[in-house]
């Protein structure tokens, strides 16, 4: 145990004695959590104005109202007018309002106010859901540590008191203690340790816990290292593996290294593989709503003669070619999807277009441990210097292992050492009779740890059994350098084949009273290596193959070492080619060399990327993304920050640490992919039925935009009335709802949903060349059929005929075009069925109800019903024809 003595305390007393003032260095200014040059204990708590026996409260309370509470800066929440309005910043929701704006100009009242209704419950479902999604995170909060536990004092000349208060409460200078599995609070120094390690998994991504001890003289070795490096700070963000400690907190709140690496900038995000898809598709369609009024009223009046009464019918065949309701429908289907996803797997989908994203990934990013192995080792073999089995060296690493905890008064063993302990139950049965003497735990700076034993039989004689890396235990060791050489070949041998090695060498000594030393580790007796691999995550093997099988590949992005990440993918069967090899390793060295470019072909054919820092993460997802894939990131610490706010969409547990959180768009209730593959499921239902709703509205409604401008030219009068046509659009915008709540074919599960801009432009105009061909057909038979009735008005067949042939098209393409589907799915139930039917009913007989002569339209004679009958047939025929020529394409 080491000792920090404080400035102004008598030697020998808990009490201080009074001193003259003495000029003090200011206290650190916010973002200096590490200093310049390395800092003694004394130094800082000099610095810090502080000691060994804590803070004054009255000191402790000027220093929380200067330096602010101990908390992560935040995301304010967004006020819900304010999510509202930032609805409409989507360009088809922009251009719908628009044309809703238009239409009250012309006075085409009903138009506006359906269009503009739309349009407000789109902004409303979107940022509902959202609320929605925010609180669920703000919620996720209180799972991390809140409290403690600080020395403090009351006054001046009071003895210090440990107790637990609030971790907000927490500000430069206080001490406090660290235990296992205590969060870091704050960036700190430490003062104080026995055997105390941390994860720093959260900051750095290296699995294995770091070794913590004071720097109580300056040490020009450690003066060049990185922060992390530094064995005598601590970060917010790690956690206390083993050991126990005292410590000085250096920054707090904003002020830590924590929250540097969620600053603003890491919080812009470029354009999501949602957003990409939709403006494309957003966009080509805003070029033909644009092009088509002014090309009405100068077609009607080179032609007709028409002046601006034509407008209001000009604006309703832009609306008409509108999918005015995908607003509704995408953010219906996403929230749904997101809902179900909440309550079936506890996954929280904040940001609704990344559920989109999700299924449309085909590239999943992830580090290895936690997900694809489990975050604990086991023991693999234990063999001597010629590379045999002997069970001997598990006993002898057992029994440094057991006496090391016991003697050292660890708390807990770490890693490594409850791995050989759990292997070697049955060998330390057998040695029950060893006694412990005394032990020389851990540190990182021998890098070895040793117990001393008394064997029975053996009086008079301590056997010194000393376990550690490879290289400090074989330095310890009695070789030649030749014999040194071929062990550490052999060494390094078995860590390329992705194992962690423990070296076990021991010595007798002639048993003595004195304490022993560091120093009596030399001239040791090489015993064997004892070899470790992670343990493969139950359902990492079986959800992989069903990733792949849906078309997702998966990278490896690690900090781990090449060998033990290749490994590990080894296990899993993680392979990457066609001829069923494994994929060659990628390390930080080969990376730094190569242009983005090359770094994207290079990524596009690895499967593991080891030794990664953040800035290497988001690097290759960058890469990815640039090369056309839609990446995923799964990662749960500060260290995966950059590429979380990188990837298309970045996903995070909910144990994660709280900025992780924040960043992610998808909260998972576990760190498991098969939450990750329930969620992408999930994401392509929702996109799924989002492009079927397009490709059928879409081909409709350009069919029907084609036939009413060739109309419009070719008749003496409007093919159809304003209020028809409003109507008419009333009836599609409510059966096209039911496309959010469909049951997507099974074929439409099996491949990331990708809403391409061009592959829509082809099938909308293949589809609706077809529709519009259907339409002037039904011209010809309105012509047959209103010639051969005496006494019927023109005008009103004419504009009764083509409303009943619009909606039974419509409803026959709602049915025959759900890409993707087999025969039996096609004659299953589903709500587009019920609702196809209903739209029938509603095209056969709102002509002949009261309703007719109010919106301009008359009964029809028997003879059209038959003719369009006919049509409708060869209809049905045409399309079923061009689905099976399009999926056979696709």
């Amino acid at each position: 145990m080491n000792s920090v003595p404080e400035s102004s305390a008598a030697a020998g007393s808990g009490r201080t004695t009074p001193a003259a003032p003495t000029p003090v260095p200011p206290l650190p200014a916010v973002g200096a959590s590490v200093p310049e040059s390395v800092r003694t204990s004394l130094q800082i708590l000099r610095s810090l104005e502080s000691g060994p026996r804590g803070l004054v409260e009255a000191h402790a309370e000027e220093r929380l109202a200067r330096f602010g509470e101990n908390v992560l800066p935040a995301w304010r929440p967004v006020p819900w007018p304010r999510r509202f309005v930032r609805s409409l910043r989507d360009p088809f929701t922009s251009v719908l309002l628009c044309l809703g704006l238009v239409s009250a100009v012309v006075s085409a009242w009903g138009t506006a106010c359906v269009i503009l209704a739309l349009v407000a419950v789109s902004c409303l479902l979107r940022s509902t859901e959202e609320h929605r999604a925010d609180r669920s995170t703000a919620a996720l909060r209180e799972l991390v540590a809140t409290t403690a536990t600080v020395v403090r004092r009351t006054s001046a000349d009071a003895l210090p008191r440990e107790r637990e208060i609030p971790v907000a409460d927490l500000v430069p200078g206080d001490v406090i203690r660290l235990g296992p599995g205590d969060l870091v609070p704050a960036d700190v120094q430490v003062l104080r340790a026995s055997g105390l390690t941390v994860h720093q998994s959260a900051l750095t991504g290296e699995s294995a816990p770091v070794a913590k001890h004071p720097l109580d003289a300056p040490d020009p070795a450690i003066a060049g290292a990185g922060p992390f490096a530094q064995p005598q700070l601590c970060f917010q963000g790690s956690s206390v593996t083993s050991g126990s400690g005292t410590a000085v907190i250096t920054a707090t709140g904003g002020a830590t290294r924590f929250a540097a690496a969620y600053d603003g900038r890491a919080r812009q995000r470029g354009a999501s593989a949602f957003d990409r898809s939709v403006q494309g598709i957003s966009w080509t369609l805003i070029r033909f709503m644009l092009l088509t009024p002014p090309l009405v009223l100068m077609a009607n009046a080179a032609l007709r003669g028409r002046g601006l009464e034509t407008l209001p019918f000009a604006v309703a065949v832009a609306v008409g070619l509108t999918p005015e309701m995908l607003p509704v429908i995408v953010t219906t289907a996403l929230a749904r999807g997101a809902a179900r996803l909440a309550r079936t797997s506890g996954v929280i989908v904040k940001r609704l277009p990344a559920l989109h994203d999700l299924g449309a990934v085909d590239v999943l990013c992830l580090d290895k441990t936690g997900t694809l192995t489990e975050d604990r080792p086991v023991v693999e073999t234990a063999v001597d210097g010629s590379d045999l089995p002997d069970p001997g060296v598990l006993r002898w690493a057992a029994l440094s292992a057991l006496w090391t905890l016991h003697l050292a008064e660890l708390p807990a063993p770490d890693a490594l050492d409850e791995a050989v302990l759990d292997a070697a139950e049955a060998e330390l049965l057998e040695a029950s009779t060893y006694e412990g003497v005394t032990a020389l735990p851990f540190d990182p700076v021998r890098r070895v740890a040793t117990a001393v034993l008394r064997r029975p039989g053996r009086l008079g004689v301590h056997t010194l059994v000393t376990k550690g890396a490879v290289e400090a235990v074989l330095e310890r060791c009695a070789l030649d350098g030749d014999e040194r050489e071929r062990l550490l070949a052999l060494a390094a041998r078995k860590a390329e084949s992705g194992l962690r090695l423990l070296a076990v060498a021991r010595a007798d000594r002639p048993a003595r009273h004195g304490a022993y030393s560091p120093a009596d580790e030399r001239g040791l007796t090489f015993v064997g290596l004892v070899a470790l691999r992670d343990v493969p995550a139950p359902s990492a093997a079986d959800a992989l193959d069903v990733l792949a099988r849906r078309g997702v590949t998966v990278k490896v992005l690690t900090g781990d070492h090449p060998g033990t990440a290749a490994r590990a993918c080894e296990d899993l069967g993680l392979r990457t080619d066609a001829a069923g090899g494994f994929g060659d390793v990628v390390t930080v060295e080969l990376v730094d060399t190569l242009s983005d470019a090359e770094l994207a072909r290079v990524a596009d054919r690895a499967t593991v990327f080891a030794r990664c820092t953040p800035e290497h993460k988001a690097r290759i997802v960058s890469a990815l993304r640039a090369a056309g894939h839609t990446t995923g990131f799964l990662g749960d610490g500060v260290n995966d920050l950059p590429a979380l706010h990188a990837a298309d969409v970045g996903i995070c547990p909910r144990n994660a640490v709280d900025v992780a959180r924040e960043a992610a768009d998808v909260v998972l209730a576990e760190k498991d992919l098969t939450a990750i593959d329930r969620a992408v499921l999930a994401g392509r239902h929702s996109s799924g039925n989002i492009a079927t709703y397009l490709r059928i509205t879409l081909s409709s409604n350009l069919g029907n935009v084609i036939a009413m401008l060739t109309a419009g030219l070719m008749l003496p009068f409007l093919p159809m009335l304003p209020a028809q046509v409003l109507v008419q659009n009333l009836c599609f915008d409510a059966a096209q709802l039911a496309f959010a709540f469909d049951r997507p074919g099974a074929s439409a599960l099996r491949r990331p949903a990708v809403l391409c801009s061009r592959d829509f432009l082809r099938f909308i105009t293949g589809f609706g060349l077809l529709n519009a061909a259907a339409d002037l057909a039904t011209f010809g038979v309105l012509a047959l059929a209103l010639h051969s009735a005496a006494g019927t008005d023109g005008e009103a067949a004419f504009h009764a005929g083509w409303f009943t042939e619009n909606l039974l098209t419509q409803a026959l393409v709602m049915v025959l075009l759900r890409t993707g589907r087999s025969a039996a799915e096609r004659r299953a139930g589903g709500p587009l069925r019920v609702v196809a039917a209903g739209l029938a009913v509603v095209g056969v007989l709102l002509p002949l109800t009261p309703l007719g002569p109010l919106l301009g339209i008359s009964a029809l004679p028997p003879l059209y019903y038959l003719l369009l009958g006919s049509v409708l047939s060869l209809y049905a025929v045409g399309l079923t024809a061009a689905r099976r020529r399009y999926e056979q394409r696709h």
